[in-house]
């Protein structure tokens, strides 16, 4: 099987933590040059340090951005792009806060909207010229098994999510072409601030302790346990590999079997 990803530069987006991280360590693991993004130039510096190198041409950088500020993004995007084209684009992005889909204000779906799909569309304009012109494009979606079956209590973020979805898969139909392929990871629950965020705002919701809504949540999982960042990194990694070259416009759950519907 070849994973290799030698000689190839990966942008992963929410890349100072959870997820992101993991990602970025992984690819950089299978050869891929990595450029990081997020918000914090001191996070981002921590794990660009901590990044491995399987040679010596192996390079790998950051950019620290705000996704909010689209102008910006797209200029240190392309900046980016215009020195080294990418090939493999990872888009991650924490998820917006909980609650009903009825009780949230129209700004509230507003800026999930920007965050997640306007941010998306702004980076791949950005790098979707360099991606054509070097013959090797992947582009992972890391959105939720919400897209499947929405989850409760998760109303903008599932709202989103979908809009995320379909963008995908129209995505992957009018770049196949290009021998660019679109796809989505639909990750669990896993190990990361953002299942503390949720845990904690479900405690705070129900007057219970964490550890109880943290059981009543495993309780649905065949496995009974909590994904770890690494195990999701890992099929992102696939799907950006050579191997996943045929693998095209899917939502892959990473859920532990979690998701009943198929």
């Amino acid at each position: 099987m070849n994973l290799e990803l030698l000689g190839k530069h990966a942008l992963v987006c929410g890349a100072s933590q959870g997820i992101g991280r993991a990602t970025a360590h992984e690819l950089a693991a299978l050869g891929a040059d990595v450029t990081v993004l997020a918000r914090s130039t001191e996070a981002l510096e921590k794990v660009v340090a901590g990044l491995p190198r399987i040679n010596s041409a192996q390079k790998h950088g950051y950019v620290a951005v705000d996704m909010a500020r689209h102008a910006e993004l797209r200029a240190r995007i392309e900046a980016v792009a215009n020195a080294d084209a990418v090939n493999i684009l990872i888009n991650n992005t924490g998820g917006p806060p909980g609650g009903p889909a009825s009780t949230a204000s129209t700004d509230e779906f507003l800026i999930a909207f920007n965050q997640h799909l306007v941010a998306a569309q702004t980076i791949l304009q950005a790098i979707l010229p360099g991606m054509q012109g070097s013959g090797y494009g992947r582009i992972v979606n890391v959105i939720s098994t919400s897209v499947k079956e929405p989850i409760r209590n998760l109303g903008v973020s599932n709202t989103i999510r979908g809009a995320v979805a379909s963008w995908s898969k129209t995505l992957a139909g009018e770049l196949g072409p290009f021998g660019i392929t679109v796809n989505n990871v639909l990750p669990g629950y896993t190990r990361t601030q953002r299942l503390d965020q949720i845990l904690g705002d479900r405690a705070r919701a129900t007057g219970s302790s964490e550890e109880k809504i943290a059981e009543g949540m495993l309780a649905g999982v065949p496995l009974r346990r909590f994904a770890e960042a690494a195990e999701i990194a890992s099929v992102i990694a696939f799907l950006a590999s050579p191997a996943a070259g045929y693998v095209n416009g899917i939502n892959v759950p990473v859920d532990g079997g979690r998701t009943l519907s198929l």
